[in-house]
């Protein structure tokens, strides 16, 4: 067997103070005391995106409620989704449902320890893939999250734009030259850990970092300044307005199609404003148009705010009188006329459950 290379050595001392560390400081968190593969799969899709506090409770549910491939799969995708519910993102959900179903077909219910065969799966990309194979299956495969960017992009020293193809080549080539080892799921947890809690984009706890002695960025003295990203597009305002139409002690709810913003979760009918319409003018129109109704009062309930990716949405609610006519869908899949308190358990955002809120201030039974 040849000598190691000096690069090699060095990665493998790396590997050596990462896992060391990794062992000795671990957060406890749920996902860390199974190496089921499909836990793990759960876990991974979850925490996409999303805070890890605000991931547990959800993982910790939706784990109850369907826990294995085949529970999942025979679901319906409503009752997915409702489990979802709050959590954002929900094409996740969607992909999850989709790849369970994939998987009993295909795989007879099992998670492939394959990366390829991983990727295959609806929603799985190389970053879930390799996570899922190196930590249930102890597979030498590399994970890129945006922890393990500022991680690598600061102990190499690594200046280039985070998001160039050029980059993105390195860190995978980086972060698979780390994998290859023992413990590999343990070292892209540590990359991982050690991002979310000394290596933060803002006042990184260089001191108690394991990696100090060998990281550029700290020997530069310019760690905040990596890795560098391009300038965030503006944020695009979206003003939007929504009807609480009740009939005979019901609610009427619309499910919004599966793909776009928010796809597959009901809502309150509705839309957004055009150049020059005043809010109730808006609502009329969309409900015209999205529901072929025609109501003869509106009145203003409030007002719901929410932050998407790059846009921030305005929601001003109405509560609408007398409608009229029978209801024909434009751009919606389905409707049902609903008690408040079957309305509340339909998976649905959050601006739709604040908007909820609104209309029942007394509680469900309004």
């Amino acid at each position: 067997m040849s000598p190691a290379s000096p690069e090699r050595r060095r990665q493998l001392a790396l590997r050596r103070r990462l896992l060391a560390w990794y062992h000795g400081n671990r957060r406890d968190l749920p996902w860390r005391h199974s190496r089921d593969p499909y836990a793990i799969w759960i876990s991974e899709s979850m925490l996409q995106q999303t805070r890890v506090e605000t991931v547990i409770p959800y993982y910790q549910r939706f784990l109850a409620r369907f826990p294995d491939v085949q529970t999942l799969a025979d679901a319906p995708l409503d009752d997915v989704l409702a489990e979802w519910t709050g959590l954002g993102y929900y094409s996740r959900a969607r992909n999850l449902h989709a790849a369970a179903r994939c998987l009993i077909e295909r795989h007879g219910g099992e998670v492939p320890d394959d990366p390829e065969a991983l990727r295959a799966l609806p929603g799985v990309g190389r970053y879930t893939a390799g996570a899922v194979a190196s930590i249930a299956f102890d597979r030498p495969e590399a994970v890129v999250d945006g922890n393990v960017t500022r991680v690598l992009a600061r102990l190499y020293g690594l200046r280039e734009n985070a998001k160039s193809p050029a980059m993105i080549r390195r860190l995978w080539e980086l972060a698979g030259e780390l994998a290859r080892g023992p413990e590999p799921g343990a070292l892209n947890q540590a990359l991982m850990e050690l991002g979310a809690t000394l290596c933060t984009p803002r006042a990184p706890q260089c001191p108690r970092c394991p990696l100090r002695g060998r990281c550029v960025a700290r020997r530069d003295g310019d760690p905040e300044a990596l890795p560098v990203k391009t300038r965030r597009a503006a944020r695009t305002p979206l003003a939007a307005v929504a009807g609480w139409i009740p009939r005979r002690g019901r609610v009427l709810a619309v499910k919004r199609p599966s793909a776009g913003l928010l796809g597959g979760l009901w809502d309150l009918p509705g839309g957004e404003l055009v150049d020059g319409e005043s809010p109730p003018q808006a609502l009329q129109r969309c409900l015209l148009e999205g529901v072929g109704l025609r109501v003869d009062s509106l009145e203003p309930l409030g007002e719901v705010q929410q932050a998407f990716t790059h846009r921030d949405l305005t929601l001003q609610v109405f509560r609408c009188g007398s409608p009229q006519g029978r209801v024909r869908l434009r751009g919606f899949e389905a409707h049902r006329w609903l008690a408040p308190r079957s309305f509340l358990r339909l998976p649905q955002g959050r601006a739709t459950r604040a908007a909820l809120e609104l209309a029942t201030p007394g509680g469900a039974e309004s």
